[in-house]
């Protein structure tokens, strides 16, 4: 049923995504509970739930699965947390149309990275043969810009083994990019949690890091 105003139906909460490294996850839930007088904790299958006293919902995944290596502690909280900093070593894939960043990291370290800039043009509302030829260039561009990335990444990946795949950025370029031959090993590997990033540039590659390797935390403000 359609929501009207004045039926007592408020609007949904805000919902905003933060990744807290495995270490500062103890004072990370500490400082939630104290902003929003408490909470009760539920194990569910995508992640552990925080539900606050005044609503407000975190939910807790880790960066990847726990693959026969279950974290240690006395609660779902300390594990979760002993899962996230256990080193695991992650080849980050990200690719925009503007440019692309590639690495090989763990602990949020990067060991071996490339960025570069390369540019694929936008959709045009034009139509008729111009649109045609924008196409044909844009897709031209698009498929060079997937098969140099894919030869950058197998130079950043080799000699680096790694565990899993990070993509990130514009979801269909990055699949193009492990479906490339040069890349067929890797495209084999499972893949992390997506990540939204702007162009990829180095300080981005560098933050991407630190993410994949940390609890990604989506809290959920109450109806308002």
């Amino acid at each position: 049923m359609t929501a009207r105003a004045g039926d007592g139906a408020g609007r949904p909460g805000s919902v905003r995504t933060a990744f807290v490294p495995g270490p500062r996850l103890a004072g990370w839930v500490e400082r939630f509970s104290t902003a929003h007088h408490g909470f009760r904790l539920s194990d569910e299958d995508d992640g552990i739930r925080l539900l606050a006293a005044d609503g407000t919902t975190a939910l807790l995944q880790p960066p990847w699965p726990v693959d026969g290596r279950p974290g240690r502690g006395a609660d779902s909280v300390e594990r979760l947390a002993s899962i996230a900093s256990q080193p695991r070593r992650l080849g980050l894939l990200l690719v925009r149309r503007g440019g692309y960043g590639i690495a090989v990291a763990s602990e949020g370290a990067v060991f071996a990275s490339k960025a570069g800039t390369r540019y694929v043009q936008s959709r045009t509302a034009a139509g008729g043969q111009s649109q045609q030829r924008f196409a044909r260039r844009r897709s031209n561009q698009a498929d060079e810009l997937v098969q140099a990335v894919a030869l950058q990444a197998r130079q950043v990946f080799s000699g680096h083994p790694f565990e899993y795949v990070v993509p990130g950025g514009d979801r269909t370029l990055v699949d193009l990019v492990l479906e490339e031959p040069a890349l067929k090993e890797y495209g084999r590997l499972p893949r992390l949690a997506h990540l939204d990033v702007p162009d990829p540039r180095a300080a981005v590659l560098k933050k991407a890091a630190v993410e994949a390797c940390a609890v990604r935390i989506q809290v959920t403000d109450p109806p308002e």
